[in-house]
């Protein structure tokens, strides 16, 4: 019964965690989110399932790090994180980052709790032009395929070298079914957007442009493999 108690307790707390991604003001959730992305590249790279991020970061094109992805529900459940998206400007220069929401939901019969990190790994030019042009959902609106990598999905790294987006996750708290991104959008967070490179400040010329802000530096010198 503690044990089931405290089980409830740390699913609540990741419960108001995540809500707290959407009733934080964006001056307190913009710099946290920036410090959680820098935290999860760490902790992807201290797990040896996860290594296998600093194989495919050389080469990619763009990476998309979603630190806290929390889904839940009864029977109707949601999935949402804010995280950053960065792209390759040239050799080991990535841009500044620009603030994407990650929004799915989903009808049938489940229960839970689940908080997950997720980074993706874009690997062409084709996929991230997607991601940036297009708020659509993964798969036939955006035009890209993804594979998963990582805990959990044994075998499932050789499939996901054919695809455009390599997207690798890390569970902390709760048990929810399997990770996938069936339905799932990326949508721009244009109020951190503009706080952080100002009015007016769009995806495409955070990621091309000259915006930037000091605020991010650590988190573009984590990126490359040490």
């Amino acid at each position: 019964m503690r044990g089931f108690r405290a089980a409830v307790a740390a699913l609540c707390m990741a419960a108001v965690s995540a809500c707290a991604q959407f009733t934080n003001e964006p001056e307190e959730l913009a710099p946290a989110v920036l410090s959680q992305a820098v935290d999860t590249l760490a902790l992807f790279r201290a797990n040896p399932d996860l290594k296998k991020i600093d194989e495919l970061i050389p080469d990619a094109a763009g990476i998309l790090i979603l630190p806290r992805v929390v889904k839940g529900g009864l029977i109707v459940a949601a999935e949402a994180g804010t995280g950053v998206l960065l792209a390759r400007k040239s050799g080991s220069t990535w841009s500044a980052p620009a603030f994407y929401l990650l929004s799915s939901g989903s009808v049938g019969f489940q229960m839970g709790l689940q908080e997950t990190a997720i980074v993706m790994i874009i690997r062409n030019q084709k996929a991230l032009d997607a991601v940036i042009e297009h708020q659509g959902k993964f798969g036939a609106d955006i035009g890209v395929t993804v594979g998963w990598a990582g805990i959990g999905y044994e075998g499932a790294t050789t499939v996901g070298l054919g695809a455009d987006i390599v997207a690798l996750s890390a569970g902390n708290l709760g048990v929810f079914g399997g990770m996938s991104l069936e339905g799932a959008a990326i949508v721009r967070r244009t109020d951190l957007n503009e706080l952080v490179y100002g009015p007016g400040a769009t995806p495409r010329a955070i990621l091309f442009g000259d915006l930037a802000n000091p605020m991010a530096d650590p988190l573009r010198a984590a990126i490359n493999p040490r």
